[in-house]
């Protein structure tokens, strides 16, 4: 493609929300990294010429940091991460289960986390570039069948937007998007 071509990373992007994005970034004519743990939907989103896979567990952050320094080999930098990650476990809830509120709450938020500490110093020491974290609705509010993912969801959103003053001041742009029902 070009030289000056844009460059993005979305986790989260096998399906959803992040495939979306991934899609409508490699249309705009940007060079896209896509993660996810679904590597087979990676590589079938992978067939379009400016879409790259690159298959990770957000819950492993020695993964991540693979990954981060693999794209950045292949790429030679990037200008945006989006961190769609995201699971949700509905289920009728008679009762708390808090092992899979845990693991909702360590792919949603924990795992989000270790992709931002993965990228921080790259895009402060590079003075530039933009953090994007998808977050949901469902932080703001209490929603039936969901006490790990709302949780998540909430603390997300308080973390973006605590952690955006502190990227502010290194010229890098941190934003959370809370989409509605998808």
């Amino acid at each position: 493609m070009y030289e000056n071509q844009k460059k993005i990373w979305i986790t989260g992007a096998s399906s959803g929300i992040g495939k979306a994005v991934a899609e409508k970034f490699a249309k705009e004519g940007w060079k896209v990294a896509v993660s996810a743990r679904r590597k087979e939907l990676l590589d079938e989103l992978a067939k379009n010429e400016s879409i790259f896979s690159f298959p990770l567990d957000v819950t492993d952050r020695s993964q991540i940091n693979n990954t981060f320094k693999n794209i950045l080999n292949e790429f030679g930098g990037l200008e945006i991460c989006l961190f769609s990650s995201g699971t949700y476990e509905p289920k009728d809830e008679q009762s708390i289960e808090p092992e899979k509120i845990k693991n909702v709450i360590n792919v949603n938020f924990l795992g989000v986390i270790d992709c931002v500490k993965v990228v921080e110093d790259y895009f402060k020491n590079k003075r530039s570039g933009h953090v994007s974290i998808v977050s949901s609705i469902a932080g703001y509010r209490g929603l039936p069948n969901s006490s790990g993912y709302g949780p998540s969801k909430a603390a997300l959103t308080n973390f973006s937007e605590s952690i955006y003053f502190d990227f502010k001041k290194f010229g890098v742009r941190v934003s959370v998007v809370s989409p509605g029902f998808i």
